[in-house]
């Protein structure tokens, strides 16, 4: 039996949490069920109506309730039903994603990166069990060397046209993978040179470069209005050309080169990300002892062996987050790329464009083609691959490592 303080107790708890619960339901747990139902559905620009005599449509789908129903012009065809098959959305959204064919040109492919991946496994290990001493760098070199060995031996650049040939799933998400392959260590080079220089207590006007350096991201909040910009200097008649036909050099047209246009997203979008590395690494930087840095340099170490023996692995509880939490936001980047090249230029009828990333593939989905159910069946399973790849990196960046101590 709940006394008086206990009804209290239980009114306060509903009190704080009730606003936060209902914002979760309208906001998170409704667009998940609406987005998913949708995904089972055959709804276009032709059908944008439900039937709402099927019992799950009336419930979910706010077009039946009766506050709705009777102010929603109907549809050039019938209302929408349920898919037949009812996996016929995502069966197109996946293409020939499981077919043998594109089943082994993915698995060549990931074969070219089992080098790099036993180096990462091995990299610490290798250094105590050689003898004498043996630094990793060598063995990164190495399996650096045997991955693009096994590429040529493999033909992996047909084994990527045979992916590219497996359907729009593939294409965009490969394309979107080596956006993010390209971009993360570019921003992470990047704002990890910057950030040993700031740190450095014998450069002039530190502040003022570090207020200068974090402009970017300072402007990351406008990021069409100055992907914009950009687009203008990588223009036929922008900037850049501008600059070559000064020196006798001829230009070209970026922006209608598929290489090129996806080149110019990478710079763009490494000008916009570095500063937040630069700023999460510079912080690292200052909790680093100098007393360490004064040993090694007493025992002969070189600049080289310091960074990579001492800075960079007393800075990797800083980075590793850092590094996670940049890859999804690069997986999921729309503003850049859509300022810039719309997802183009277009190589093939029918086919996504050089740049037309996940995000910007289902924008055009749902604004441009008007196909609903397909566009939504897309959204969920990258839904569930990003969920998937969050939780992993929270359990890879021990950031809830007690949830998970029994």
């Amino acid at each position: 039996m709940i006394g008086w303080s206990g009804r209290r107790k239980a009114l306060a708890l509903f009190f704080f949490l009730g606003p936060t619960i209902l914002g979760i339901t309208l906001f998170s747990l409704y667009p998940i069920l609406l987005s998913t139902f949708v995904s089972f559905t055959n709804r276009n620009k032709f059908r944008p109506n439900p039937d709402c005599s099927l019992f799950p449509t009336s419930i979910i789908d706010p077009l039946c309730w009766p506050a709705f129903r009777d102010r929603i012009p109907q549809g050039l065809g019938s209302p929408y039903r349920l898919q037949e098959p009812l996996f016929g959305n995502y069966a197109l959204v996946l293409g020939n994603l499981f077919t043998p064919t594109t089943l082994g040109a993915i698995a060549m492919i990931a074969a070219c990166f089992v080098p790099l991946a036993a180096a990462a496994f091995f990299s610490g290990r290798f250094e105590k069990l050689a003898s004498p001493p043996v630094p990793s760098s060598w063995l990164w070199l190495g399996a650096l060397v045997l991955g693009l060995i096994m590429a040529l031996a493999l033909n992996v650049s047909a084994a990527y046209s045979t992916l590219l040939s497996g359907g729009d799933f593939i294409v965009v998400v490969l394309r979107t993978f080596i956006f993010v392959i390209a971009r993360v260590p570019a921003s992470f080079v990047l704002g990890l040179t910057l950030a040993l220089i700031l740190n450095s207590p014998n450069l002039p006007g530190r502040t003022f470069f570090r207020i200068v350096l974090f402009i970017p991201w300072a402007a990351s909040s406008l990021a069409i209005l100055m992907s914009l910009v950009w687009q203008f200097f990588f223009r036929e008649q922008g900037t850049i050309n501008q600059i070559l036909a000064a020196f006798g050099v001829p230009g070209k047209a970026w922006l209608n080169d598929p290489f090129w246009a996806f080149v110019v997203v990478v710079i763009v979008d490494t000008w916009f990300s570095y500063p937040f590395f630069m700023v999460t690494i510079l912080g690292a930087l200052q909790s680093v002892p100098g007393d360490v840095y004064e040993a090694a340099d007493l025992d002969g170490a070189s600049w080289w062996t310091q960074l990579t023996q001492i800075t960079l692995p007393l800075i990797r509880p800083a980075i590793l987050p850092a590094t996670v939490l940049t890859s999804i936001s690069a997986f999921q980047m729309f503003g850049t790329v859509w300022a810039i090249t719309k997802g183009g230029p277009i190589e093939k009828v029918g086919q996504p464009g050089a740049t037309e990333f996940v995000i910007v593939y289902a924008f055009k989905q749902i604004f441009q083609s008007q196909n609903y159910g397909q566009a939504t069946a897309f959204a969920v399973i990258l839904f569930i691959f990003l969920f998937s790849l969050t939780l992993y990196s929270l359990r890879l960046t021990n950031i809830t490592k007690g949830a998970y101590d029994t």
